[in-house]
């Protein structure tokens, strides 16, 4: 079920729904693109020409932040539950592990992801690794030749917004049957680079309480200026429904 909030259509899934839906559109090997938004996604959705369009025309889209599921509800939405990006790709993972998936693995620094890779490789001895690619690159053409050439059937990529979805929107086409999701930061969770909040605190939405407070100087800016412009984006969405 989809309903449309801000401007682009949202899947109304639980957690175990959206992992369901990603198994149906893998299984039908056509080029496929996941997108999650979150606060600051919305946000970015004023400010950055054709991104909406880009996120509304994904077969998936799923409510990341708990503000999300908050605003959805606040708006007349029943969003049933927030499904997070790294948890939704670690259950893709057991899936493309249980399946023999081949796995493209595109983001973060070429040291960030080696440990990610480690670390997932021990977890997951059966893990079938199509290829890999550090995030730092302006041949994108190149690399989705590349993603296309591995026979990839799951490509997470760790790269920041907006940067991942215009790539995808642009090359998706070129990677043969792939389906691709947009993972953020979580090679560098991962890898043991950063931390997720404890659980009262992702349930409670503080997730990005958390996040400031480990990088204050470079998360300042994005939380607690963008979240004031998400509150009046929600507020206005309301007005504007009534």
């Amino acid at each position: 079920m989809r309903d449309e909030v801000f401007g682009v259509p949202l899947d109304l899934l639980t957690m175990d729904g959206t992992v369901v839906r990603c198994v149906e559109l893998i299984e039908e090997r056509r080029p496929v693109q996941h997108v999650v938004i979150n606060a600051g996604k919305v946000v970015m959705m004023e400010d950055v020409a054709g991104l909406r369009d880009i996120i509304a025309s994904c077969d998936l889209v799923s409510a990341d932040g708990q503000s999300i599921v908050w605003a959805g509800r606040f708006l007349g939405l029943k969003v049933p539950e927030r499904v997070a990006g790294i948890d939704l790709m670690h259950l893709l993972l057991d899936e493309a592990e249980e399946r023999a998936w081949p796995v493209f693995f595109l983001g973060a620094k070429p040291e960030v992801l080696e440990a990610c890779l480690t670390r997932l490789r021990s977890e997951r001895p059966r893990l079938v690794v199509a290829g890999y690619r550090d995030g730092y690159f302006d041949d994108d053409a190149g690399v989705a030749r590349l993603v296309g050439a591995s026979g990839a059937r799951l490509l997470l990529v760790g790269i920041s917004s907006p940067r991942k979805e215009t790539f995808l929107a642009q090359h998706l086409g070129e990677m043969g049957p792939v389906f691709a999701m947009g993972v953020g930061g979580s090679f560098d969770v991962v890898a043991g680079l950063t931390k997720r909040a404890p659980r009262w605190m992702q349930r409670a939405g503080l997730e990005w309480f958390y996040r400031l407070a480990q990088e204050p100087r470079r998360m300042w800016k994005r939380y607690l200026v963008g979240n004031a412009r998400f509150a009046w984006l929600v507020v206005r969405e309301r007005f504007r429904e009534r």
